[in-house]
């Protein structure tokens, strides 16, 4: 069963739409406002910078993707993509794979 909801297509309710959540930091979207010259306040969205990446994990074997920002792709170079994973993991960031 199909229906519209707000302009999307949904499949029993579950909204089908990509989250814009890191998978290593946890780092989304947050809210702010637009300043004009006038010093006039509108809503606006800040995106975390992310970059949808492939990773090798030798202790598996396999290659596995990753939607991280790009502070998570630095803290992966620096600790190693296992320790990140299994902290991801322990905060809920990682919930697949």
């Amino acid at each position: 069963m199909h229906s519209v909801f707000k302009g999307r297509i949904v499949k029993d309710l579950n909204i089908i739409e990509m989250s814009k959540i890191c998978e290593i930091t946890g780092k989304k979207v947050i809210t702010g406002n637009n300043v004009s010259h006038s010093n006039a306040r509108t809503r606006r969205r800040f995106y975390p910078n992310l970059q949808t990446k492939k990773f090798y994990i030798p202790e598996e074997d396999k290659y596995i993707t990753l939607k991280v920002s790009a502070s998570g792709i630095r803290k992966i170079t620096k600790n190693g993509i296992s320790a990140c994973m299994k902290e991801a993991r322990e905060k809920g960031y990682l919930k697949k794979k």
